[in-house]
């Protein structure tokens, strides 16, 4: 455990100094942020109606950020809607210095998701994603969305956990008039037409299965069966037997009829509806309004993979493919996977709003509710030309066989109360606050994984496919977890005027309480003769090879069930719950008419436990074990501090602004994390395994920005940064002969430093209706790790984790001076970025860089109507990881062509 306090006295002098006198001229500040985004959203409808669609858009939302006191990039709901972002992940790529990991999770400044944050109408909500606090961004739609505001520069009214953006998820206002908008989409991944299927099982665990659990405390072993149940030999057979049938009813009651067929696949499509209206009321003389929207899609995707460990043995010019005796014996790898993945998504979400407004006071309630499920399959190969288990086609004669089967779903059920009221008659005083209750949850009903031999001759040709007598030939895992949080939060501010200036105070408070559990359960079912048995001979019918456990098989073949619960003091379960308490106090003034001054502090205390469990605790003994004094001390943190922030800008007149910023921030680690229990984590596909103790990372954040407006729209901006971090939080790989391993480690520290241009030019000179837009952005960092925290670490000194030394965001549009057309070539590249850090002197695993390009046009045939067209990933690149040059992961992505109409009235 730890207690910090530190302020740094420079900031706290100016804080006091300014509240208590000023000397200059003011001007009159905007009202609170909220206020300002309304006024935003309502000024960004109204230049579209202008005709000027794509440009206007982008342009509307240059006076909110202007009026930011800290520096700050908003996205307004037509800017999505142009660009043809279908949610807030994609839309945040058009945002300077972001990047997209697995289509979820946004990267700020070339700084991994960790030091991003988001919130929904200011609120914190849960995370549905199994392996990481931070929400994956690509489960809110765009249709929900009024605008995502980015603040790259701490204010103390944000969290303290800040590192590089945090996203404030603003959802759409209710609507002052009747509207009805409907519209419908289909589309196609390339890759896509043609895939795997299968007839999943979404039953769960089996009750018998559950039962025995208890009544044989986790111990499905025959000996365990004989003395639980006091079995005997009888006329039923002997004890042994008696408890063997045992077993088996308990393996026939599992799914066993899994198998994948060959398909064409259904094109993608979706569907999306709202209605909304206004209406007066005469009791009161307010007025009541509501929304009510919802939207549905589905899509497939089919990718080739390939995963490889590489051999600490590996030299220049080695094998990269395994298709004959010479290249096996100068392989690159110890293993190398080749796989077919097939994956189907589909979503359903909905929201629904209700309002009323007096006069300068409204209050609203939300209900907003997303599910998210995905169901995979996937097959392959796996060789391994190197270690200590040798297995390949040109060189043994053998391969392992690997099908898997895994359906996931996800939901995040929202319940959120809000209200905004500014007092004229008692000096203007404001009040906004929220209440948001929200659950994450995650279940996996379905997770299954098949491992076969397959025997070829010498050239290379299939035999058969067999089970062998090894452990886990079959394994079942079921997964369910759930988030509970409640965040309540407000804001006072008082606009004045000391001593000739206009200053505006705020203050408020901020509470987040959260609770998580996770559980995991494991069975394998295993070949208990020992013997091979075959279970395929022709190659045409290796798809539904994993049919193979039959009731018969089972039965003569004694293949029995055991629950792979660890044992104590090991554990695959976990519990955590987390309080946040934070209180700040800011003020935003104008000194005179070019110079502009806003700072404050907020307090924060930051209290985490998190405790490894079991499912086997089922006696005082046990229950000690895990929730021992020391494990729980182990695993908790409770930490407390003010965080200043000041920001100073410089109004050289309607043309250009001047800021300069300065913050103390921290980054905790996630829940996950923080947790000794291994995991599969879906972007790396590398087992992962948190570390107890992990600490946060204090952050001093220096930002500097110029902003030039020119009288056309035009505006060009170039900003730069600087973060000193302590103890930084890396990864760091360790290798096994079949797989990596992935810990986490505090670093000694790191900086990151760079510098960003952002632009919108009009390009009418050229020719009619053609403008540009885009960022760039261009840093460096640096990481010092202790090697005695990770082991023979290669590079002790290295690039942060998931940091691109740049990234790189053009767009090039166009919108006809009629308004029917408009159309945007959108281009997205970040630079290679660090998975892990290498040890034994195999290199750090480098993901290279990923060049997007995607086209979008929109035609409107008259006022109310619109028909879009997309083409995403234009290049067809795909995704790689690189370790010493040599190439350890490749991914397909595909090329996504979709069509959409909508109309709105």
């Amino acid at each position: 455990m730890s207690t910090n306090y530190k302020l740094k006295p420079l900031v706290l002098a100016v804080s006091l100094a300014l509240a208590a006198s000023g000397q200059a001229y003011a001007q009159q500040q905007a009202a609170d942020e909220s206020e300002a985004a309304t006024t935003t959203d309502t000024s960004i409808e109204e230049v579209v109606t202008t005709g000027t669609r794509l440009q206007g858009s982008a342009a509307a939302v240059v006076d909110e950020r202007k009026n930011q006191a800290f520096v700050a990039d908003i996205l307004g709901s037509e800017q999505l809607a142009r660009t043809g972002d279908s949610d807030a992940a994609s839309a945040l790529r058009r945002v300077t210095g972001l990047t997209l990991v697995d289509g979820k999770y946004v990267y700020v400044r070339g700084l991994g998701e960790r030091y991003s944050s988001a919130r929904l109408n200011g609120a914190s909500i849960p995370s549905p994603d199994l392996t990481r606090n931070v929400i994956p961004l690509d489960i809110i739609p765009s249709t929900i969305i009024e605008s995502l505001a980015v603040q790259k520069v701490f204010s103390p009214s944000m969290p303290a956990a800040f590192g590089g953006g945090n996203i404030d998820i603003r959802t759409k206002s209710l609507p002052s008039d009747f509207q009805v908008n409907l519209e419908v989409g289909i589309g196609q991944n390339s890759n896509a037409t043609d895939g795997y299927t299968y007839d999943r099982n979404e039953d769960g665990i089996p009750q018998n299965i559950r039962d025995a659990i208890v009544k044989y405390r986790g111990d499905f072993s025959l000996r365990n069966i004989v003395g639980k149940d006091g079995l005997v030999d009888n006329e039923l057979g002997s004890a042994s037997e008696q408890a063997r049938m045992i077993n088996a009813g308990l393996s026939k009651s599992l799914p066993r009829d899994i198998a994948l067929k060959e398909d064409s696949l259904n094109p993608n499509y979706s569907i999306k509806a709202s209605i909304g209206n206004s209406f007066d009321e005469d009791y009161f003389g307010g007025s009541i309004g509501f929304l009510l929207a919802g939207a549905y899609d589905t899509k497939w995707n089919v990718s080739e993979r390939s995963s490889a460990v590489l051999s600490e043995n590996a030299t220049e010019g080695c094998a990269t493919t395994l298709n004959s005796a010479e290249e096996v014996a100068n392989s690159c790898y110890n293993t190398l996977s080749e796989t077919t993945l097939t994956t189907e998504t589909e979503r359903l979400n909905g929201v629904f709003s209700v309002g009323y407004e007096l006069d300068t006071h409204s209050v609203s309630y939300t209900k907003l509710y997303l599910t998210d499920a995905e169901d995979e399959s996937e097959f392959g190969i796996l060789q391994s030309p190197n270690g200590s288990n040798l297995k390949t086609i040109y060189g043994s004669g053998l391969a392992n066989r690997e099908h898997e089967f895994k359906y996931e779903e996800r939901t995040l059920d929202i319940d959120q109360v809000r209200g905004q009221h500014t007092f004229l008659d008692y000096w203007g005083i404001g009040f906004d606050w929220q209440y948001t209750e929200s659950t994450a949850e995650t279940d996996i009903p379905t997770d299954m994984s098949f491992r076969f031999d397959d025997l070829y001759d010498d050239q290379g040709n299939y035999l058969s496919t067999v089970v062998t007598g090894d452990d886990n030939r079959a394994v079942y895992q079921y997964v369910d977890m759930e988030d509970h949080v409640k965040s309540y939060s407000g804001n006072l501010s008082l606009p004045t005027n000391l001593a000739g200036m206009d200053i505006e105070f705020k203050a408020g408070y901020d509470f987040t309480d959260k609770a998580r559990y996770y559980t995991t359960d494991r069975f394998a079912m295993d070949n208990g003769s020992g013997l091979r048995i075959s279970v395929n001979d022709d190659l045409a019918n290796i798809l539904g090879v994993t049919d193979y456990l039959t009731d018969e098989r089972i039965d003569e073949s004694n293949f029995l069930l055991s629950y792979r619960e660890p044992t104590a003091p090991d554990a695959d379960d976990y519990i955590a719950v987390q309080k946040t308490d934070a209180f700040y106090g800011s003020f935003d003034a104008f000194l005179t008419n070019s110079w502009r001054l806003a700072g404050g502090v907020r307090w924060e205390e930051f209290k985490q436990v998190s405790l490894a469990t079991s499912s086997l605790i089922f006696t005082p003994e046990d229950l000690n074990t895990y929730y021992s004094v020391e494990r729980i001390l182990n695993g908790t943190t409770v930490e407390d501090d003010f965080y200043p922030a000041l920001s100073l800008t410089y109004i050289g007149d309607e043309s250009y602004q001047i800021r300069f910023g300065f913050s103390e921030t921290v980054v905790r680690p996630d829940i996950r994390e923080t947790v000794p229990v291994a995991y599969f984590d879906p972007i790396t596909d590398i087992r992962t395994i948190g570390r107890a103790g992990l600490e946060s990372s204090p952050m001093t954040n220096l930002d500097a920005r110029f902003e030039y407006f020119a009288d056309n729209g035009d505006n060009y901006t170039v900003s730069a940064f600087y973060k000193d971090i302590e103890k930084p939080i890396e990864s760091v790989l360790s290798v096994g002969d079949e797989e990596y391993t992935l810990n986490y480690v505090n670093g000694i520290s790191a900086e990151v430093y760079g510098v960003e241009f952002e632009w919108l030019h009009d390009l009418t000179y050229l020719a009619d209706g053609f403008f540009t837009s885009g960022n760039l952005t261009w840093s460096d960092s640096e990481a010092v790790i202790d090697p005695a925290l990770a082991g023979n670490l290669t590079n002790p000194t290295k690039r942060m984790t998931g940091h691109s030394e740049y990234v790189a965001n053009f767009q090039l549009s166009y919108d006809s001076l009629n308004g029917n057309h408009s159309s945007s070539l959108i281009y997205n590249v970040f630079g290679e970025r660090i998975l892990a850090a290498g040890i034994g002197g195999r290199g750090d695993a480098y993901e290279q860089p990923f060049h997007s390009l995607d086209l979008v046009y929109n035609y409107y045939p008259d006022f109310n109507s619109k028909i879009s067209f997309k083409v995403q990933n234009l290049l067809d690149e795909e995704q790689d990881v690189t370790q010493s040059g040599v190439t350890v992961q490749s991914r397909e992505v595909g090329r996504v062509i979709s069509l959409s109409y909508s109309y709105e009235f």
